[in-house]
């Protein structure tokens, strides 16, 4: 038994830390991510919302305390009831997402390590027995000497959370695991290789048929029989190849400027996901930049997902001179933590991606 909770305590104690740590370099993607447990049909707590990354800060830096108070069996009474009460939410949570196809992605590991909510389910589940272990044995739980260390150890762990936390929401996440990352080409990986594996759909078609309802099933094709057709049900059931990149397109009045932009020579991209929500210290340096790029050539346009009416607004309080496209808005949040973003790119080649507050730190 002895054995059995040191392995426990162990594994809970690391994966606690490493989901943690990856989380809070990311506290901003972590936080979009509870926006929609916190929004309508899932949690229905929309009034979390504005204060979801906040949570999200919170929550993060707990998790990997937490982990760190296991490993030093510091204050095991109340370490182990706090994980048991943890993983009993999280699992009823990731059950809920599962069943009820909520959340297709928990974001129990940010980007690094994506888990559909079944694998979250399941790997919540292993953590509820090894947590259970730790909980009734943890007369075995030795403290690690010196005891008197572990307060400041604690404390000098939590100073360094807040720090990085506010370093990487000031800047952007330093290990970056999304497919946007430096040196990738959007339009190469936005391409589907010759020969990649076909979705296989299965389509259930209801027709009635001398007046009973009878449900035909093909892969594609329209049935023939005699009757009159109902409607149709579509099924996934074996999924075919997705492109790291496969959401990602550049529009303006109904128009693809996808190509032109993604192998011109030199280009400047300012992401705007939300031009209400952007933060308006920023545009002072982003005009700078753009300005100093319109100079050497570069093709400057910005990215968003709200209205003509709102980009248009923005341009006219900032002075913008760039014209600005529309793109879906959670590919926008996926390329860069920061509102307003600035994307360099060479013939859709990332050169660098910058936070606002880094703006003087591009190479033109």
């Amino acid at each position: 038994m002895k054995l059995l909770v040191t392995i426990s305590r162990c594994c809970v104690g690391i994966l606690f830390i490493f989901s943690g740590f990856i989380k809070l370099n990311d506290p901003l993607g972590f936080s979009y991510k509870l926006q929609e447990y916190f929004g309508e049909g899932v949690l229905n707590l929309e009034f979390l919302i504005p204060f979801a990354l906040l949570i999200a800060v919170f929550l993060v830096i707990f998790e990997v305390l937490v982990g760190i108070t296991l490993l030093l069996g510091y204050l095991p009474k109340l370490t182990l009831w706090t994980l048991l009460g943890m993983i009993l939410f999280f699992t009823f949570l990731t059950f809920y997402s599962a069943y009820f196809n909520k959340v297709t992605d928990c974001g129990c590991f940010g980007d690094a390590i994506p888990l559909t909510p079944w694998q979250s389910f399941s790997k919540d589940i292993i953590l509820t027995i090894l947590i259970l272990i730790l909980f009734f044995g943890r007369r075995y739980i030795t403290p690690i000497k010196p005891i008197a260390a572990h307060q400041w150890i604690v404390f000098v762990c939590f100073s360094c959370c807040l720090g990085y936390a506010y370093y990487v929401l000031m800047h952007l996440p330093v290990f970056d695991f999304r497919p946007y990352k430096i040196g990738v080409n959007i339009k190469k990986d936005m391409e589907v290789p010759e020969g990649a594996p076909e979705a296989v759909f299965e389509y259930n078609w209801r027709f009635e048929i001398e007046g009973q309802e009878k449900i035909i099933t093909t892969n594609g094709d329209y049935p023939t029989v005699e009757g009159t057709f109902i409607d149709v049900e579509t099924k996934e059931i074996e999924e075919g190849y997705v492109p790291p990149i496969h959401d990602f397109s550049i529009e303006k009045d109904g128009e693809d400027h996808t190509e032109r932009i993604l192998t011109a020579p030199k280009a400047l991209v300012i992401i705007i996901y939300n031009s209400s929500k952007s933060e308006s210290e920023g545009w002072a340096a982003i005009r700078t930049v753009t300005d100093a790029a319109l100079q050497k050539g570069y093709t400057v346009i910005g990215l968003s997902a709200s209205t003509p009416e709102d980009i248009q607004e923005l341009r006219t309080i900032h002075h913008l001179n760039f014209e600005v496209y529309t793109t879906d808005e959670t590919a926008l949040k996926t390329i860069i933590r920061s509102n307003p973003g600035i994307l360099r790119l060479e013939k859709g080649t990332i050169k660098q991606k910058l936070h606002w507050n880094d703006a003087d730190s591009l190479t033109l």
